[in-house]
């Protein structure tokens, strides 16, 4: 099957004359900018915030080349990931016509900015064992179908999707396969992103907000081949990515041994959180899990969550959620936070109810 992105593309985003910013309409270097109405002196919050920051982040998107050994013609960075599955949504999908496919149960996001764009969404639950069920996506997709998204590792349940059958559907899905990386970094696993040069249909998104612990940022990333980043660039907002933001992710990407250094803390406290858990009648199930995070299943999920909030320790339930009936979700925290979760799920039961109640 022969992939066609301009057939995928609605019509007005091909003819569309992106807006051209200040920033972008120079090559080379300059001292005096006189010519995007800036306030000239200074700002009150620091120094470099009256101007407007880079409006395709080159020096970023250097960088961020190095890392992932990708061109930056490939790399697109925006507001958060949301931003970056917004656009999808606007550069490809007719609204009140077209329609994705999402895989639950799955990050929400998909769903909200389907709905927020009027776009038709259709459901494949997941396996028992939350794999992908190949053959109902396949067989789901109808002409109007432009989207697939696939989050691995999936949040909520932690776990890894097939390899090959993510590639089965990328080879038969002629539309675009969406592939969230946002926990990649604490899988044991390739990413997504070396399968670009024989998939030019797919799309890998990532994050600064996890295992970088920037997400108070909001900066994510995507990855496709250079006609689809192209698209994404032009329906984006002139600045969209700040210049704080800008710097402060630069900084870090300088500090990649203490990212990597997180990264396996986290897996040893995950390994730590889940033989405890193990241990507790309460916990009837502790699902495997390529993320930075644990999903159990528990005898009562709203009154541990409960009993959680009373002792200050916030997780997610997600026992409204079709396949998660029952459980929790718990981010791996530092040694100490998950200390104090373990001794708040111990006291659990042993407290006893107040008179009335």
């Amino acid at each position: 099957m022969t992939f066609d992105l301009e057939k995928l593309v609605r019509p007005n985003i091909l003819r569309l004359r992106p807006y051209s910013s200040a920033r972008g309409e120079f090559a080379g270097e300059a001292e005096v900018f006189l010519d995007a109405n800036e306030n000239a002196f200074a700002s009150p919050a620091g120094d470099g915030l009256n101007r407007y920051p880079d409006p395709l982040q080159k020096e970023l998107k250097a960088r961020v080349s190095e890392l992932n050994r990708l061109a930056t013609e490939n790399i697109f960075i925006g507001n958060g990931s949301d931003e970056a599955i917004d656009l999808l949504f606007r550069i490809f999908c007719e609204p009140g016509r077209d329609n994705c496919i999402i895989c639950p149960p799955t990050y929400g996001m998909y769903k909200v900015s389907a709905d927020i764009n009027d776009v038709a969404v259709k459901e494949v639950r997941l396996t028992a064992d939350f794999q992908l069920d190949v053959s109902a996506v396949l067989n789901a997709v109808d002409e109007d179908t432009k989207l697939i998204f696939i989050c691995s590792p999936n949040n909520p349940t932690g776990n890894l999707m097939r390899r090959e059958d993510v590639i089965e559907i990328a080879r038969a899905f002629n539309g675009i396969v969406v592939i969230d990386e946002a926990y990649i970094h604490f899988a044991d696993t390739d990413s997504f992103t070396k399968e670009l040069d024989r998939f030019p249909n797919l799309i890998v998104l990532q994050t600064f907000s996890k295992a970088w612990g920037m997400a108070g940022l909001r900066l994510g990333l995507a990855f496709a081949d250079a006609a689809i980043i192209d698209l994404m660039n032009r329906v984006k907002p002139p600045y969209n990515v700040s210049g704080i933001a800008q710097r402060a992710v630069l900084e870090a990407i300088g500090k990649t041994d203490k990212m990597q250094a997180w990264v396996h803390e986290t897996l040893r406290e995950r390994s730590r959180l889940a033989g405890a858990l193990e241990q507790f009648d309460l916990v009837t199930r502790i699902f495997p899990t390529d993320a930075n995070f644990v999903l159990i299943r528990t005898s009562d999920a709203n009154a541990i969550y409960r009993h959680l909030i009373d002792a200050g320790i916030v997780v997610r339930d997600r026992s409204n959620v079709e396949l998660c009936e029952g459980s929790l979700r718990i981010t791996v925290g530092t040694p100490e936070e998950n200390s104090r979760l373990l001794d708040a799920l111990a006291s659990f039961g042993a407290i006893e109810p107040e008179a009335g109640n």
